[in-house]
């Protein structure tokens, strides 16, 4: 479903944020991205979806080449949902005029199609009842949730999610986690770049993890909490498990 190949990203010329890394995801697949801050995660999310555009390297989402001049953009942009970390909704507008709008002008739904998928994908989160709430009146986990919500109904063919609980209350992260959890269960392609790694562990398939911008170690979840190859990947851990 995704295939990044030699993917630079360079800052200002001197800031390489990102250094030749190579990333495929396999439709279904769940891939969750660790390190620490500033090794690159969320600037290899935004290349996917190119709200970056790679210095260098390929990024091919589901046949077509992004990088590709000719490459319809906001095309391919509507089969990629994304979700970061501020929930980015329209103040002024409701939980179901926020999901609707861009069902509206992106896909082209009437009215009643959009309202329609608002109320299914609200159902999906847990929260159909905020439909006509306004995001000042949620919680910070009810926003995350109508942000999802939002991505999912324009059916997107992949998921990418930066750091999607890190805005967030702890106590207000599980229920974030939960949905995702079962857009993993149901199938659906997601990278996800988390600081969760008890997320990481329940639902990843793969877990990457990243260091000044390059991949140095990648692996089933349990393989490599439990026994990481590289010492950077080991240090890492005993900071943030133990």
């Amino acid at each position: 479903m995704i295939s990044v190949r030699g993917l630079s990203k360079t800052f200002d010329r001197t800031i390489h944020a990102v250094r030749d890394l190579d990333l495929d995801v396999a439709e279904g697949e769940v891939v969750v991205i660790v390190g620490p801050s500033g090794s690159g995660k969320s600037t290899v999310l935004r290349c996917i979806n190119l709200l970056e555009i790679p210095t260098e390297g390929t990024v091919v989402v589901d046949g077509a080449d992004l990088t590709d001049p000719s490459t319809d953009i906001d095309k391919i942009r509507a089969e990629v949902g994304m979700v970061f970390q501020q929930f980015n909704l329209f103040p002024h507008l409701t939980v179901c005029q926020n999901i609707t709008l861009a069902q509206r002008k992106v896909r082209g739904r009437s009215r009643q199609e959009a309202e329609e998928m608002a109320m299914a994908q609200l159902t999906r989160v847990g929260i159909p009842e905020k439909a006509e709430a306004y995001p000042r009146q949620l919680s910070g986990g009810q926003q995350q949730r109508v942000a999802i919500a939002r991505s999912l109904a324009m059916e997107p063919k992949v998921m990418l999610f930066d750091e999607p609980t890190s805005a967030l209350d702890p106590e207000m992260v599980k229920e974030v986690l939960d949905v995702m959890l079962e857009l993993a269960a149901e199938g659906m392609t997601m990278v996800v770049v988390t600081h969760e790694m008890g997320f990481a562990k329940a639902a990843g398939d793969r877990l990457v993890f990243m260091d000044e911008g390059e991949i140095v170690e990648t692996g089933m979840p349990d393989e490599v909490f439990s026994n990481p190859r590289h010492q950077r990947t080991r240090d890492f851990f005993d900071k943030i498990l133990y």
